[in-house]
């Protein structure tokens, strides 16, 4: 029994009951999480060892980097996919330890209602997740970070620091965003197409 709970949940994570969710599921989702994986990879994972500052010291490139970021904008976007997966997640767990099959999710009122509720989870977390992303990397990587660093020692007052990259981390950032307003985007389709398909349950009955 526990192996067709994990069958039917795999499935509906896989196979949404909507033709947007499965393209966003299917096929954004993955370009998405390869985009990350692959090209975030590429260009953001040596940042921190090529970091400098002037004067150029290990502990001041290190306070200052940790200044620079606060968090690394891998860790960001991957805490991001997997929390805008969490209530879809969930709403697929509890259809399969009730066996519901993803053709009666829009059959049936209360299951809509309730897969709709995930859908609009995921809007608020991706405009969330903008809004944060927002702060704490901007819209544009400088290619001069002027860096407080009093605090470490204070002959070092402001110093200037060299940001690696900066005009390839600014695409990147820039292509993150997009991703997010089109996942946004295409929750709300899923919702009209949800409204609509249930209109269509109406009528027919």
């Amino acid at each position: 029994m526990s192996l067709n709970y994990i069958k039917n949940f795999y499935e509906g994570c896989l196979r949404p009951p909507t033709v947007i969710g499965q393209f966003h599921t299917l096929f954004f989702g993955s370009v998405r999480m390869f985009f990350l994986g692959v090209l975030g990879f590429a260009v953001y994972g040596n940042e921190a060892l090529h970091f400098s500052c002037d004067p150029d010291r290990r502990e001041l490139n290190l306070y200052c980097y940790n200044q620079f970021r606060p968090i690394t904008p891998q860790v960001f976007w991957a805490l991001q996919l997997v929390t805008v997966l969490v209530p879809g997640a969930v709403f697929h767990l509890y259809a399969a330890c009730k066996n519901i099959d993803q053709e009666e999710i829009l059959e049936r009122p209360i299951y809509t209602v309730f897969y709709i509720i995930s859908v609009l989870l995921r809007i608020i977390l991706e405009v969330i997740a903008f809004w944060l992303q927002s702060h704490l990397f901007g819209f544009q990587v400088h290619p001069l970070y002027k860096c407080d660093a009093s605090a470490l020692e204070k002959a070092f007052n402001v110093t200037k620091c060299m940001v690696p990259e900066h005009f390839e981390k600014t695409i990147f950032l820039s292509a993150m965003y997009t991703f997010t307003v089109i996942t946004i985007l295409l929750c709300i389709a899923e919702i009209f197409e949800i409204l609509c398909r249930r209109l269509g349950y109406l009528n027919n009955q």
